[in-house]
């Protein structure tokens, strides 16, 4: 590891389970090495650099949905990031850290004017975020632009990277990637295939319809979905959209029956998600037809829907059941007065330790004078390996893909029991590993 503090390190090794357990327990060893020559060459030109003077914060700052259907999604995160900056007491290099939250409400216009307030600072290092795919686009090339590094705990649309991981091609730059922008969340590619095999191999499903909403996230995970489904020898017999603020899902839901389907994909957020499941129970049709979420309805404010009993869930999977999960949870509780309530708090965790790391190893100190370069931050982060942090070792490739992934699956079994039983309710997991022999 490039890091010359060891003791930042030990920081990181808290654990984590409720995505642990929101994810599972898989026992791969994390994403292999990408294969072939990258595409793009990240730049080498001036940024600036930030100057901090003595009694002056360390500004960095969050974009999260911290409003609207999907806020659990964000609220967990910034209270996971928090957690690690309380971690630190607050402080680094002997100056108070201050964060400065955005709502990026988990659309491209919320992102784009939640970027823009944060580069408008030019004190802000970094950002941690975003929440949603669809908030990134617009966010990441804003903060290229200004010269910043953002690293997101839940972003996994794999227009944001590179595909492909599982094949032998060279990785290509995909259409929103922009420099200095990493994520320690998975790439889609990894659930789209591990959501399919578990759909035809465990379920059994040999036709399904896959549902999206026009975000970045929603549409590359149906399309892996899709893909990986077919792969393995199953159908896709209807592939359609709904609109976010839609109400009345009874046409699409109409569609699906006329489809006649074994498995039905739904990786949306709500409040869309939980009128598709209310709804559905007035087509009798429908009663055998298995429905699957992902990750983006991983949150107590959906599986306790009644609707959703015997819905699986894919979703991140990392190892749990360490005392280090639990202090990190007892940390969080304490805070805000509930175990983790979404699939992505300890990669935001990660996320944020890894931000405040970076600041730390490039910071030249001139007695209480700080001066961090922004050039050298992206370096910092393009160079990151082997770094022990709650979801896995990571390992940030030029594209800006750090994560250890693995997908879990979670079946709803007790609404009533709410999100922790949910995601300790581990039915399948799959590595990248798998993957590729699944595909050989």
């Amino acid at each position: 590891m490039r890091h010359r503090n060891s003791r930042r390190w030990a920081v990181l090794l808290f654990a984590f389970a409720l995505v642990a357990a929101a994810c599972g327990g898989g026992d791969g060893d994390g994403a292999p090495a990408p294969t072939g020559e990258a595409t793009v060459e990240t730049g080498d030109e001036d940024l600036g650099q930030v100057v901090i003077e003595s009694g002056q914060p360390i500004e960095i700052a969050t974009i999260q949905v911290i409003s609207g259907g999907p806020a659990s999604l964000g609220q967990d995160q910034v209270t996971a990031i928090e957690v690690a900056i309380e971690d630190r007491n607050s402080e680094l290099l002997g100056h108070p850290i201050q964060l400065q939250v955005e709502d990026g409400q988990c659309s491209a216009d919320g992102g784009t004017t939640a970027a823009q307030k944060i580069v408008s600072n030019p004190q802000v290092i970094g950002i941690i975020g975003t929440s949603c795919s669809g908030e990134a686009v617009p966010a990441a090339q804003i903060m290229s632009d200004a010269g910043l590094v953002m690293i997101s705990g839940s972003n996994t649309s794999p227009s944001l990277t590179a595909l492909p991981y599982l094949s032998e091609e060279p990785l290509e730059a995909q259409d929103n990637w922009q420099e200095g922008y990493f994520r320690t969340a998975h790439n889609d590619e990894f659930q789209g295939q591990g959501a399919a095999q578990f759909a035809f191999e465990e379920v059994g499903a040999k036709k399904a319809v896959t549902i999206h909403d026009g975000d970045p996230y929603t549409e590359g995970l149906t399309t892996q979905f899709g893909e990986f489904f077919k792969d393995l020898g199953g159908e896709i017999v209807l592939a359609t959209a709904i609109n976010k603020g839609d109400t009345d899902m009874r046409p699409v839901l109409t569609e699906v029956v006329a489809s006649q389907p074994d498995l039905v994909f739904m990786p949306i957020f709500q409040p869309e998600a939980d009128f598709i499941v209310q709804q559905a129970t007035e087509f009798p049709e429908l009663e055998d037809v298995q429905l699957m979420g992902a990750d983006g309805l991983l949150s107590d404010t959906f599986v306790t829907i009644p609707e959703t009993q015997n819905m699986y869930f894919s979703g991140p999977a990392v190892d749990q059941g360490s005392d280090r999960y639990d202090q990190f949870v007892q940390r969080y509780q304490e805070k805000a007065g509930t175990p983790p309530i979404q699939a992505f708090h300890a990669h935001a965790y990660d996320a944020a330790n890894i931000l405040l790391d970076a600041i730390e190893e490039v910071a030249q100190e001139d007695g209480d004078r700080l001066t961090i370069d922004r050039r050298q931050m992206r370096e910092f982060l393009y160079d990151l390996e082997g770094y022990e942090g709650l979801t896995g070792t990571l390992t940030c490739n030029k594209f800006g893909d750090c994560a250890q992934p693995r997908i879990g699956v979670y079946l709803n079994e007790d609404p009533t029991a709410g999100i922790t039983a949910t995601v300790q309710n581990v039915v399948f997991t799959s590595s990248p590993e798998v993957a590729a022999e699944k595909l050989e």
